[in-house]
């Protein structure tokens, strides 16, 4: 009989602490690319006009991704607390590892970035028109268009089987995971803003799981 509430009390707080911290990624990390987007263009041999025209949305953006980041790692926890012992080894070798190389490859964009308005500002007008701005303008965006983006969507496709085997959240939210993670896998690269599909993606799951918390909590 002690450990009956406490043992309730976790129940009721993992979904609503996952819904939390997915809906706080979510809007953090849209913030961010929003931000990105609409300041910095979309070409990896841009000409560095952003530096003098939306520097300051820039920055913004580089600050905001650690708080994204740290919202990320607390859904990752919080879903895989929910799992509990239906989690399967190898399903969450893949879901914590496409996690943690997404947000790896973030952090090492939003770092490069960073770099950037640090020389920008240290030295002004010399660092548009040099070969290290283009190289890490160039890197910048190979990693996030390509190689966090897959992860992303490695991220939605075991999650999305993951909610199949486990029903962790309801069978039919699987479907539009399966087709905006292969959106992402096949076609993301090509469009400016394919990427908030993901985030758009992790709201959906923490709405769902808040709303469904809340259904199941029992009144008092």
């Amino acid at each position: 009989m002690e450990q009956t509430g406490p043992l309730t009390n976790k129940r009721l707080r993992t979904p609503r602490a996952a819904a939390v911290a997915g809906i706080l990624f979510s809007g953090l990390l849209i913030a961010v690319l929003l931000l990105f987007l609409s300041a910095v263009p979309k070409d990896a041999l841009d000409e560095g006009a952003w530096l003098s025209a939306g520097l300051e949305r820039v920055v913004l953006a580089i600050n905001l991704t650690p708080f994204a980041g740290v919202a990320f790692l607390w859904f990752i926890g919080v879903v895989r607390d929910r799992l509990a012992d239906a989690e399967d080894r190898l399903f969450a070798t893949v879901f914590l590892g496409s996690g943690l190389l997404f947000l790896a490859m973030m952090f090492i964009a939003a770092a490069v970035f960073g770099a950037i308005v640090i020389v920008h500002v240290a030295r002004p007008g010399n660092l548009a028109d040099s070969a290290a701005f283009a190289l890490a303008r160039a890197f910048a965006y190979t990693i996030v268009n390509i190689y966090a983006l897959k992860m992303a969507a490695v991220f939605m496709l075991i999650t999305s089987t993951i909610a199949v085997r486990t029903a962790f959240v309801a069978r039919w939210m699987a479907a539009p995971g399966f087709a905006m993670a292969l959106f992402l896998l096949f076609a993301g690269q090509w469009f400016d803003w394919s990427f908030v599909v993901f985030p758009l993606w992790a709201l959906l799951i923490s709405v769902y799981i808040l709303v469904a918390n809340f259904e199941r909590t029992p009144a008092r």
